[in-house]
């Protein structure tokens, strides 16, 4: 007796139909699946027995063969057990197999019959609103990521029982229906705020300018100076995702089973601090079977890097090309993937390796060769993409028990956000900060006027700036103007601009 079932798998970030045949001839008891399942199908056979048995429904003495098509894409997960096991109870004419031919079906099995949460619902729901079905049983686990694509009716099952309940009842399970816009309105509050940051007035001036303009930022600085509790709210300044970065962001998380439970969407700009021992693979993406890296998973948010220099070089390199284009292609011999990359890079290190070369109180004892060879474990190339450099020095003991107000991320944001009003109307949409600008654009809207031209001249062959800081400077300038409203870059956003190349100022060489 021969049944179908229909599942979905996962290739990148699209999903693709399976179809999964269960064939059941006389022979010697036994299962096999073919189609080029992965260890995880492959064991699906034995979770598929016991959750029949446990189920109350009888498990064939027969052989069986299970066919996942298209038979040459690998199939990963236990995504497909449910499907699998359905199509095994209509082969043997315990449900109708008529009532199958309707739904796409996710849900891993345990040996009792419930259903556990699987990964990558959302972009198979995506996906599954484009291949002509518009019908899901998934876990209740997952069904609100899902619920999210209008189009589709996403029905949510605990256990095997119950789903088989559904088929000949349908009035059983309604379908989840939720409203996208609203999760995302309910959603956008973040834990930390500026306002708990005491100090460190120019740094959060400088956030602001980075956040504004889309820059990447470098802060130096020593032990406790604050650095990593400043990066962590730089989030809350930067605007407010829309419904299609949230989509795209959930998208990622999803297939790494990283949404929250019951909430469905990513609705808050991710924040990731991969530790400095991180592989390349962990941080770019890859594997024998390509699955996104933290850079991925920092889509439309912040990656942050804590103690720069102590990452491996070649992990720092290969961040290099998804900073300049946006996305990351992953090549393997059966197949390449693109997995989005668009981030605010912010990450953070000593000025030495002792950490107290600018700290006022505390003696370094790092000779100069050894600041330089710490400095030096950061590349030229690297160093050329992020646009700020700041200091952050140690606070005095009057900022830490002074009893200043200090600002709200939320007035930071609404100055950040008419920046950025600014700037989309001035691109048009081609690009969507000053930090995408290229040459021809930063020579169409940097213009400035002789005093400003004076200015970086004396940065160039006083202090020392190469030329790929010139254009830094303009970009950064572009955006502190925008910042106080000007249509023209003036002087005063040039000197301020140039504050922000601590690096390019040759104060530690």
């Amino acid at each position: 007796m021969l049944a179908k079932s229909y599942g979905f798998g996962l290739s990148g970030l699209d999903g693709f139909l399976v179809e999964i045949e269960v064939d059941i001839t006389r022979g010697l008891p036994s299962a096999v699946i073919v189609g080029l399942p992965d260890n995880a199908v492959k064991e699906s056979k034995e979770r598929v027995r016991a959750a029949i048995k446990n189920s109350g429904f009888n498990y064939p003495a027969d052989r069986i063969t299970v066919s996942l098509a298209p038979a040459d894409i690998k199939k990963e997960g236990p995504v497909f057990d449910l499907a699998i096991a359905l199509g095994l109870l209509a082969a043997t004419q315990q449900i109708d197999k008529e009532k199958l031919k309707d739904f796409i079906i996710l849900g891993e099995l345990a040996l009792d019959g419930s259903i556990r949460s699987v990964k990558g619902s959302l972009p198979i729901a995506l996906s599954i609103s484009k291949s002509g079905f518009n019908s899901l049983i998934l876990p209740k686990e997952n069904a609100t990521e899902a619920a999210i694509v209008k189009e589709i009716n996403a029905y949510p099952a605990k256990t095997l029982a119950e789903v088989i309940n559904f088929l000949n009842d349908p009035d059983s399970i309604q379908p989840i229906k939720i409203n996208a816009e609203n999760i995302l309105n309910e959603s956008r509050d973040y834990d930390v705020d500026f306002s708990e940051v005491k100090g460190q007035i120019h740094v959060k001036r400088a956030l602001e300018v980075a956040a504004s303009g889309g820059h990447n930022i470098l802060l130096i600085g020593p032990p406790g100076s604050g650095k990593t509790m400043l990066t962590r709210r730089i989030p809350t300044i930067i605007p407010d995702m829309n419904l299609d970065e949230a989509l795209e962001t959930t998208k990622i998380h999803s297939i790494m089973g990283l949404v929250p439970s019951g909430c469905g969407l990513i609705a808050t700009r991710p924040f990731r601090t991969p530790h400095h021992t991180s592989s390349d693979i962990a941080l770019v993406g890859g594997g024998s079977m390509p699955k996104p890296g933290e850079i991925s998973l920092a889509h439309n948010g912040v990656l942050f890097l804590d103690e720069l220099p102590e990452f491996h070089r070649d992990v720092l390199e290969a961040l290099r090309q998804p900073l300049e284009d946006g996305f990351v292609t992953v090549s393997r011999a059966n197949k390449t993937l693109k997995f989005p990359s668009k981030f605010m890079l912010v990450a953070a290190m000593n000025p030495c390796p002792c950490g107290y070369f600018t700290d006022a109180k505390k003696q370094c004892r790092c000779t100069p060769t050894k600041i330089h060879g710490y400095l030096s474990k950061v590349s030229g190339p690297l160093l050329d993409r992020i646009d700020m450099h700041i200091e952050v020095p140690a606070l005095q003991y009057k900022e830490l028990t002074g009893d200043f107000e200090a600002e709200s991320s939320n007035t930071i944001k609404s100055r950040v956000n008419e920046a950025r009003s600014i700037q989309r109307k001035r691109f048009s949409n081609k690009i969507f900060s000053n930090a995408q600008m290229n040459h021809r654009q930063i020579r169409k809207f940097c213009t400035i006027n002789e005093e400003a031209k004076q200015l970086l001249k004396m940065a160039i062959n006083e202090l020392g700036f190469s030329a790929r800081a010139y254009d830094k400077v303009l970009k950064i300038s572009r955006t502190i103007a925008d910042l106080a409203g000007e249509e023209n870059i003036l002087p005063e956003h040039i000197s301020e601009a140039i504050q922000y190349r601590s690096l390019d100022r040759n104060l530690w060489f």
